[in-house]
Parts: structure tokens; C-alpha cells; sequence
């Protein structure tokens, strides 16, 4: 590897977040976009071709130096990782509900769930998996909800463009009597875990932070 790309490394290696490209620029102020670029390239090829047990990955908006999904199941049985606290059944279906219907209002949410969500709502957003995106038009304005850049490295997506389809999903919620709203559990892959509730479209382009558009 060229010197660049063994600084990309380094700092890669070292960092316990993806790092956005104009941050990874500020390494080397002589390196030109194309020639870091192809240093990003070059290191991502190096680990691939040469059949590494990490990889680099584009998640939520930078680069990241992440363990392969074949290798992570035996790491975390031999607790040898640090994993985010799992997050509940509750917590999932009401997360996925947010970032497929987002912007969201709390009581659309319980609406969907049949349940009180305050308290849920409450927990993913000190988590900083949630965050208030504006307010609804109508009585009292109420708050509404998006995903946030916490939620995509979290889940190592690029994008909330990255989620699963709808027709792909599993589970089906009905909602008084209509049509299924559907759910489901975004396979854990590469980090992607979640269980999802969603109306019945692709995955949103809202304008939140990290989010398609954004």
C-alpha cells in the first residue's frame, strides 16, 4: 500500500466511528480527492484481496474498519466484542416503525402498536438512536420523530435508502381491520439489526440527518 492509504488505516484503526472523507482529508492536506480516493480504494482492495478478517465499509456517511459478518457470531459468543445493549422486542418494532414511517408522531406510533409508546420513545431517543425532526400540523403540534446518524452506524447503513424493501419484509401488522402494515427483523448483516414495522412503500428519503437527500 502507498503511504496514504497506510494513514487512512492508522487513523481508521483507531478511530470507534466511521470517519467522514473530509475528515480523513484533513490527514494529509497535500492529498488531492481523486488520490484519496484511490487510497481508500487501494485499502479496501487490500483487505479483500488479500483476504483479511476485516473490512473498510461506507457507513452513515464516512468509512469505518469493520469485523466481517462471517466472523462475528463466534467473536461475540467468545465475548471478546463490545456490543450496544440489545434493544427489546418493544424498542425494535417501534425504532423500525420510525424509520419507515418517518416523520412520525408519537400517537401515530402507538396507533400502529396498539400500545403506549412514551416510555419506548423515550429510551431510543436518550439512546440517540431517535431524535425530534419538527412538528405536525393540527391541534398541539405534536412532536415528530426520524432516525438519526447514531441509528445508521448502528446498524452500518450508508443510508436510510439501505433498508430492506417493504416486499421483502416478514411480518404483518394489521391496523384496525386494513390493509397489513408491514414489519419485520432487518437481518443482522454486517451489523444490520432491527425489527421493523413500516407502511407499505420502500424505504423513505426523509429529511433527516443521514437520510437520502439530507
Amino acid at each position: 500500500m502507498n503511504s496514504l492509504a497506510k494513514l487512512l488505516e492508522a487513523a481508521l484503526f483507531a478511530s470507534p466511528r466511521p470517519i467522514a472523507t473530509e475528515e480523513l482529508a484533513a490527514l494529509d492536506p497535500e492529498a488531492s480527492p481523486a488520490g484519496l480516493a484511490s487510497a481508500l480504494d487501494e485499502l479496501r482492495e487490500h483487505y479483500d484481496v488479500d483476504g483479511h478478517g476485516v473490512e473498510l465499509v461506507e457507513v452513515a456517511g464516512g468509512w469505518q474498519v469493520l469485523t466481517r459478518p462471517e466472523y462475528t457470531e463466534a467473536i461475540e459468543r467468545a465475548q471478546m466484542a463490545v456490543r450496544p445493549t440489545k434493544l427489546s422486542p418493544a424498542a425494535l418494532e417501534t425504532l423500525a416503525i420510525i424509520a419507515y414511517r418517518q416523520p412520525i408522531g408519537r400517537a401515530e406510533v402507538a396507533e400502529i402498536r396498539g400500545v403506549d409508546v412514551g416510555a419506548v420513545i423515550k429510551s431510543l431517543h436518550e439512546r440517540g438512536l431517535i431524535d425530534v425532526v419538527g412538528r405536525a400540523e393540527g391541534l398541539g403540534r405534536p412532536l415528530l420523530y426520524g432516525t438519526t446518524r447514531m441509528f445508521l452506524e448502528q446498524f452500518a447503513l450508508r443510508h436510510l435508502g439501505e433498508l430492506p424493501r417493504v416486499d421483502e419484509l416478514a411480518i404483518a401488522l394489521r391496523k384496525n381491520g386494513e390493509e397489513p402494515v408491514m414489519a419485520a427483523d432487518l437481518v443482522e448483516a454486517a451489523g444490520v439489526a432491527a425489527e421493523a414495522a413500516a407502511a407499505p412503500s420502500a424505504a423513505p428519503e426523509a429529511v433527516v440527518e443521514g437520510a437520502p437527500g439530507a
